[in-house]
């Protein structure tokens, strides 16, 4: 190990349990956790691991990750860092409707982020409401819901480069942003995001809906503009309404959020009914949530502790005292189902810890 938790400054426990700290609420004990609440504690317990030649997982929020029973038998670093920075913060000053840079630590938490940016005339992430998980952790995915993608309006990612052991800052024609990916995602062991820089208008009403759904609900066609708190308001509405949303209460919100990403097809390989969104290069995006249910996977299916949501087929959930291989073991199901109905294979989206499909 990199050394005794009582040697380093930071926050640290022996033996912690990563269940308390993903929003699957499962996954074993990590050999060691540390807690880094400033940058340079941050870069040091990832950089001190390294160089012991200790195993890290770099943990933001917990969302976006399925963690193996038998834990992590290395240091979990929690990104915990704080701070938010704009160079304009006046929502009054409407003098100079143009830009706002914004940068962000990557601790902070994402949807208070989103909060700040609806309330202070932000316009870009507002149909980005109620994602759990940190900050840090936006661009790696290339978060995306509703017709918004964090690509849109991420300027710069400053990073900690485990490999040249220097910090490194990327614009955002070089983070590799493609469908829920990027290059820190491709190279999941090289990069430590420290801080995103958003570029975003300011204004009063929310970027053109892109979104049938959220246009819907709002009652507005595709390509109207609605205030930002009313775009917000709606998203979280439509989140919940599919168990989208953290509820400690609700056995629903105990997820990952979508387990599947959407299939990127050619245009012959969609099934027929099935809804179909073209793309840029040519090819069409269909709904990973359809092919679940025209499988014969239904909301609610599964009979042990592990089942899909009852509000949406895309999320696999814990219903209390779930293990991780139970996750798996459904997961593995509707996956191998979707592939004997209809030939395509499903792609799981949150990151996998020593286990796997």
């Amino acid at each position: 190990m990199a050394g005794p938790c009582w040697a380093i400054r930071w926050r640290c426990w022996v033996a912690e349990r990563l269940a308390a700290h993903t929003t699957l609420r499962v996954g074993g004990p990590a050999a060691e956790f540390v807690s880094a609440r400033t940058e340079a504690d941050l870069v040091r317990a990832v950089a001190d691991a390294d160089a012991a030649g200790t195993p890290v997982l770099v943990l933001g929020g917990g969302s976006n990750l399925v963690v193996a029973d038998a834990g992590f038998p290395g240091r979990v670093v929690e990104v915990a860092t704080t701070g938010v920075s704009a160079d304009s913060d006046d929502p009054d000053d409407l003098a100079c409707l143009g830009a706002v840079s914004v940068t962000v630590a990557a601790g902070e938490g994402w949807d208070d982020f989103v909060a700040r940016t609806v309330s202070s005339g932000w316009v870009g992430v507002e149909a980005l409401s109620g994602i759990p998980g940190s900050v840090g952790a936006t661009p790696i995915q290339n978060v995306g819901a509703y017709g918004q993608e964090v690509a849109q309006t991420v300027a710069s990612v400053r990073t900690w480069d485990r490999v040249d052991r220097a910090q490194r800052t990327f614009a955002a024609a070089e983070c590799g942003f493609d469908y829920r990916t990027s290059r820190f995602k491709q190279q999941p062991d090289r990069y430590v995001v420290l801080e995103v820089t958003y570029l975003m208008r300011q204004g009063t009403l929310g970027g053109p809906i892109a979104y049938a759904e959220l246009a819907g609900a709002l009652d507005l066609p595709v390509g109207a503009r609605a205030p930002l708190a009313a775009v917000r308001e709606a998203v979280l509405a439509l989140r919940s309404r599919k168990g989208m949303v953290l509820d400690a209460g609700d056995h629903d919100t105990w997820s990952a959020g979508s387990f599947f990403t959407n299939p990127v097809l050619a245009p012959g390989q969609v099934p027929e009914g099935a809804p179909s969104w073209p793309q840029p290069d040519g090819r069409v995006k269909t709904s990973a949530a359809w092919l679940i249910e025209h499988a014969g996977f239904g909301k609610g299916y599964g009979a042990g502790p592990a089942r899909l949501s009852c509000k949406h087929t895309l999320a696999l959930t814990n219903r209390g005292g779930a293990s991780t291989d139970d996750l798996l073991v459904l997961a593995r199901e509707v996956r191998d189902g979707v592939r004997g109905r209809f030939g395509i294979e499903l792609v799981n989206e949150p990151v996998l810890v020593g286990c796997a499909l």
